[in-house]
């Protein structure tokens, strides 16, 4: 698991945190590694965690399928970030998606219960993994928020137009790579994936855009 350390030093849960600190800590958060095969489930909808988890190598998307089989992609999570930490109060109830490994990954998953409570040991970074915690999860809401924008919107077009508008901000170029294939784009978005490649099409012979596989490029009108 020491191998993973310059990895979590990089994550939010661990910012400012050093080296020596974080192998100490691993024992003190009761940190356990898994690892997953591709199509994996990390956890299962229904279930109940009682644990924040590290992705610290690989991908996993959390996804949720109704009755008929129809797939939306929550979120995606990478190398680093956190997740499950909406169900870690007590009265959270059971998971409502699943986390599936979209390729192999490994996962540490760490107690709860000693992150929010300062050891007997007193970790002299605790209270910074504290403090950490609660900043990650108030980043991860705004995420959330931003996604309801996307999908909020009424057609197609409009959804896709906020989502790559919202990348290029972010990636702070016109240029830029999306972490989705096609059929992911649109379990994300929520529409239909024929629409959505029609709505790309036409958006491109309108010079709107330009795109291949998962590279994209916005152009003004």
């Amino acid at each position: 698991m020491k191998k993973y350390i310059s990895i979590l030093k990089k994550t939010k849960l661990f910012a400012g945190v050093a080296d020596e600190e974080i192998g100490a800590m691993l024992s003190c958060l009761d940190a356990r590694l898994r690892e997953y095969k591709k199509g994996e489930y990390v956890l299962r909808q229904g279930e109940h965690l009682n644990h924040i988890t590290v992705l610290v190598s690989g991908e996993l998307h959390i996804q949720r399928d109704d009755y008929w089989g129809n797939r939306s992609i929550v979120n995606r999570i990478a190398v680093g970030e956190m997740f499950g930490e909406a169900y870690i109060a007590p009265e959270s109830g059971a998971l409502l998606n699943d986390v599936i490994a979209v390729e192999d990954s490994a996962v540490i998953f760490f107690d709860v219960r000693r992150i929010i409570t300062v050891c007997s040991s007193a970790c002299r970074f605790h209270s910074m993994v504290v403090q950490n915690l609660f900043f990650a999860i108030s980043e991860k809401n705004r995420t959330l928020v931003q996604k309801l924008g996307h999908i909020s919107k009424r057609t197609t077009r409009e959804k896709l137009i906020s989502y790559l508008s919202e990348e290029a901000k972010r990636q702070n170029s016109t240029s830029f790579t999306i972490p989705f294939n096609r059929q992911q784009l649109a379990d994300f978005l929520s529409v239909d994936r024929s629409a959505m490649s029609n709505e790309l099409c036409k958006m491109r012979d309108e010079g709107r855009l330009e795109f291949k596989k998962n590279y994209f490029r916005l152009l003004k009108d």
